[in-house]
């Protein structure tokens, strides 16, 4: 790797080569996403406890304050929403250039193996490395599901991460799943776990996070199931004691609920 990208990883990737990253990006799809419909008055009191943030330059440019120094992945694809008929029928959307002029530390773009719009989207990170890689900006691969989530197997997601690591990606987006030694090891390029749909219990939360990471994940990019939470602060708290301290599941909840009580005293 070339200094830039090499500082790039680095800032999103911490001393332990893990990182806790705050998924933001569902609005471009969703829309205003329950919790998100003022982004600014949830995100910002999580700010200083996430390693990355990963958003659309619309909330980038009016939610987040400049006063943040926390690296940002923007999402440069789209073209789709919940309401139509394909959601893997996804383009580029902004371009490296903007990307740079946003000082973003890496770009996300996701693809949909399997689905109709499959060449299409995996033609377009292939795009995008290519340009990325001229500037020095790393390509996190978001390996999307849509709406068919009973394709998160190990068998499924094994071959969606190969396939993005093969195409240039720098780190894979993925989710967790039954036997994911077998995706972590499948794949030659760092893995982040999405949360996936809100879960009703928080200690599931924390046991998905911390299995994945004891499985090889080297972090997670997780969105609904820190900022819908009850106590975002102590969930993304307990997550980051999981990634960067080896914390167990019963040490995550000690400390979710150590934390949840304080803040309501």
């Amino acid at each position: 790797m070339d200094w830039g990208m090499k500082n790039r990883m680095r800032r999103i990737f911490q001393q332990d080569g893990k990182t806790v990253m705050l998924a933001l990006d569902h609005g471009y799809f969703l829309g205003a996403v329950s919790r998100l419909e003022n982004p600014a008055k949830t995100i910002t009191p999580l700010i200083p406890y996430a390693d990355a943030l990963m958003l659309t330059r619309g909330i980038l440019r009016n939610c987040i304050d400049t006063k943040f120094d926390v690296p940002v992945v923007l999402r440069v694809s789209g073209g789709n929403s919940i309401i139509g008929k394909d959601l893997s029928n996804e383009d580029i959307t902004v371009s490296i250039k903007e990307a740079i002029r946003l000082n973003a530390s890496a770009v996300a773009l996701s693809i949909y193996v399997g689905a109709d719009y499959e060449h299409q989207t995996l033609v377009n990170l292939g795009r995008l490395v290519n340009e990325a890689e001229d500037a020095g900006m790393p390509v996190l691969a978001v390996t999307a599901v849509g709406k068919e989530l009973e394709k998160r197997d190990a068998k499924y997601l094994s071959f969606s991460c190969r396939i993005a690591a093969e195409q240039g990606a720098r780190f894979v987006k993925t989710y967790y799943c039954q036997d994911f030694y077998k995706v972590a090891e499948s794949c030659p390029v760092p893995l982040v776990i999405a949360g996936g749909p809100k879960l009703k219990n928080d200690a599931d939360v924390l046991k998905i996070a911390h299995d994945a990471i004891r499985e090889g994940a080297k972090g997670v990019d997780m969105g609904r199931n820190i900022w819908q939470s009850r106590e975002a602060i102590a969930m993304i708290s307990a997550i980051k004691s999981i990634v960067h301290e080896n914390a167990s599941v019963n040490k995550a909840v000690e400390i979710f609920n150590s934390i949840a009580n304080k803040r309501k005293k």
